[in-house]
């Protein structure tokens, strides 16, 4: 039986969604107001959100990848 493992490219743009996203949320809650002028912004906390909606969206092509090769055989 071989082993599954996951693709370190999905580990990586999934741990940088999952930073953007808290970050994203932290944001639009006014927790990081004082922290830079562009987090003063609501538009800022959407941002980061949709930059972590596309990071999810970019670690998941090495992973459907790795599930289609594994289905081959490869």
């Amino acid at each position: 039986m071989k082993s599954h493992h996951w693709p370190w490219t999905f580990l990586a743009f999934s741990l940088i969604g999952l930073l953007l996203l808290v970050a994203g949320i932290a944001a639009l809650a006014g927790v990081l107001k004082g922290e830079h002028p562009l987090f003063g912004d609501d538009m800022a906390g959407w941002a980061l959100i949709v930059s972590a909606a596309a990071a999810f969206l970019t670690g998941a092509f090495p992973l459907a990848l790795r599930r289609l090769a594994e289905r081959e055989g490869a």
